[in-house]
């Protein structure tokens, strides 16, 4: 837990970080961004082991590494964080442990610890729910290799090791705790054969449970007869494990292994994001291709035959009774373009739209670049912010614009009402699931200091360029019609049971939904079960498709609610590509009961507010792109109409 005034230091040097951000990219060189570029390393140079929060896939609440007793440095030393890493939860700290440059270290003991009452519970309530310990040596994550039994096959990295496991003693069947207390570390690096300098390119560990004993009573130069460098006996196994309990003694030690490696600095990070089920993505891909294919025919045939033939034909009628006879879109042209109920609504959530599509499409370029590679820690969550505030000037722009066309005048409330509501929203959900946080003393709870300062973002920069973005979209002049509306509205028809409102809309979002939802399980598997997510190219080719296929749908769809004489076609337009948020927050619902193992009320509350908040988000999404499509649409056929 961080004292206001610390947060509040913290938050002034995030806000700082985050206004240079792009300058600081500008100014960085070769493509290596500030704090990710090589560190060369002398032999005998120390080396700084930093610790990072305990994670658990069961709990999904993050810890600071000394909310558990272990060995402390002499002064524990906040590293700087920038803005997405305090939102992540993490909490990088120095550590006790003394690594030199290609001098290996065999039993160094860390120190000598006694559990009380209080801490023996800690430790096993830990151990209980999975917890794992996250390292970082130069940058890079602290990992466990697996190696696969088949031959061939690449080894497996998982991020941090257990704080423990839990087991039975041979005869026994009562349970039992046991402590991770020997850390074998291999540090992997790259050598210049001229310099003879090296470059770290791998840092692993294979974590045991051993009682370490001694004789005698414990000094500072105590020798262990468990584990003694001077008798070359190191710890292999752990078939005498460290068990977890009130009184008990525990010793922590460590080994430490230098292994030279081909593995060059560029590429250190290839192993962690090594993908071997590239397979299903392409599957993925082709499966969202079919889809798009499908759709693109109905267009194709809506456009080139059907709309051909039938604006050929109304264009070609004489007399009134001729027109009387006819059906369909062209009845509807004197209503078509009346403004929709509620539409200063419709135009904040198209201004909020065209807000979200812009950081997303930026954000994409920038992943797909290399810029936002898990090196640069924190830095996709921040980039997403900052350029979710920068883009308030589009969103102040579309929403005035289309304002102005339904002929409002008051353009400063919908600017407002524009920056103000979706954030609003997400902020109060996003307030009360951090209280939930705060009151399990979680790390993840973000400070005050840092909610301040957010914002301070959203007020500060995005709600003045949102008033420019406004002010810009009002002067222009307004979007004519392309035929004029009737003073009457036109009564609707009775519709058909499949033309119901609410029944097309779900329909269709299952297109968008069906054309990423292969994509959604991996951002699932990388959010909730901590894993590495950088297959940004999948992800840009997917989300292209996206946008095809809630334009297409949202068209073909609006054709046929013209063709029977429905002209209330702006909302529906929206709602119709967004229902496919619904399919998400669905699929996030099986997704919690079917992959993950959270068992705790406050960790399940976690999870669906956050899935809420994402849902709610690829609502707005959806819904602008299969909306201009709709407005793109229905102003190229009726202005094609001509109309005495």
């Amino acid at each position: 837990m961080e004292s206001p005034s610390r947060s509040f230091r913290k938050s002034a040097s995030m806000m700082i970080s985050a206004i240079l951000i792009l300058s600081l990219i500008h100014t960085s060189h070769c493509f290596y961004l500030p704090g990710v570029a090589p560190e060369d390393f002398q032999k005998g140079d120390p080396l700084k082991v930093k610790v990072n929060k305990l994670t658990s896939i069961k709990t999904q609440l993050p810890y600071s590494y000394y909310s558990l007793p272990f060995c402390p440095p002499p002064k524990i030393v906040d590293s700087a964080e920038n803005l997405g890493e305090v939102l992540r939860g993490d909490r990088i700290e120095n550590s006790p442990y003394v690594f030199k440059m290609r001098e290996p270290q065999m039993c160094s003991v860390l120190c000598r610890i006694t559990l009380d009452a209080k801490a023996a519970k800690q430790f096993k309530e830990k151990i209980d729910e999975e917890y794992r310990i996250n390292m970082i040596l130069d940058n890079l994550p602290l990992v466990v290799p697996i190696r696969r039994q088949y031959q061939g096959t690449p080894t497996v990295y998982q991020l941090g090791y257990h704080v423990g496991l839990k087991g039975q003693y041979t005869g026994s069947k009562e349970e039992k705790y046991f402590i991770h207390n020997h850390l074998a570390f291999t540090v992997k690096y790259h050598r210049d054969p001229e310099t003879d300098s090296a470059r770290i390119v791998g840092f692993e560990v294979k974590p045991y449970s051993i009682k370490h004993e001694y004789e005698g009573k414990w000094s500072e130069n105590t020798r262990l007869t468990t584990c003694d460098p001077h008798t070359k006996r190191t710890v292999v196994n752990s078939n005498t494990p460290q068990e977890v309990d009130a009184n008990k003694e525990i010793i922590f030690t460590y080994d430490v292994e230098y292994q030279e490696s081909d593995v060059k600095w560029a590429s250190r990070w290839d192993a962690y994001l090594l993908m071997s089920d590239d397979q299903i993505h392409w599957f993925s891909i082709v499966n969202s291709l079919m889809i798009v294919l499908f759709l693109s025919g109905m267009v194709a045939m809506i456009m080139l035959r059907t709309l051909y033939r039938d604006i050929s034909k109304y264009n070609e009628l004489e007399t009134l009774e001729e027109a009387q006879e006819e059906t369909g879109w062209k009845l509807v042209h004197g209503d078509v373009f009346r403004p929709p109920s509620n539409s200063d609504l419709l135009c904040v959530y198209v201004g909020t739209g065209v807000q979200f599509l812009g950081m997303v499409l930026v954000t994409m370029i920038f992943a797909v670049l290399g810029f936002l590679s898990p090196s640069n820690r924190g830095g996709l969550m921040t980039a997403m912010l900052l350029l979710w505030v920068f883009m308030g000037i589009f969103a102040g722009y579309a929403s005035s614009r289309l304002y102005k066309m339904f002929k409002g005048s008051e353009w400063k409330k919908i600017a407002l009402r524009t920056v103000c509501l979706f954030p609003g929203i997400v902020f109060a959900i996003f307030f009360v699931l951090n209280a939930l946080i705060w009151g399990q003393k979680s790390s993840g709870a973000v400070p005050f200091g840092t909610m301040f300062a957010l914002v301070a973002l959203w007020f500060g920069i995005s709600v003045p360029l949102a008033f420019v973005g406004g002010y810009i979209g009002f002067k222009k002049p307004a979007i004519e019609d392309p035929v004029k509306t009737n003073k009457i509205p036109r009564q609707i028809p009775e519709q058909a049971w499949y033309m119901n409102p609410i029944f097309s809309i779900l329909i269709g979002g299952i297109l968008p939904f069906g054309a990423v939802f292969i994509e959604l399980f991996f951002i699932l598997t990388s959010i909730w079960l901590n894993q590495f997510y950088y297959i940004f190219g999948f992800l840009f080719l997917v989300f292209i498709i996206l946008l095809i296929t809630c334009a297409e749908i949202t068209i073909v769809l609006c054709y046929f609610q013209l063709c029977s004489e429905d002209y209330l076609w702006w909302w529906r337009s929206y709602l119709t590509s967004g229902s496919s948020a619904l399919y998400l927050f669905l699929y996030a619902t099986f997704y919690f009961f079917t992959k993950l193992e959270i068992t705790k009320l406050v960790s399940g509350l976690l999870y669906f507010g956050y899935m809420l908040i994402a849902s709610y988000a690829f609502f707005v999404l959806t819904g602008t792109i299969g909306f201009y499509a709709c407005f793109w649409f229905t102003r190229l056929i009726y202005s094609s109409v001509k109309i005495d």
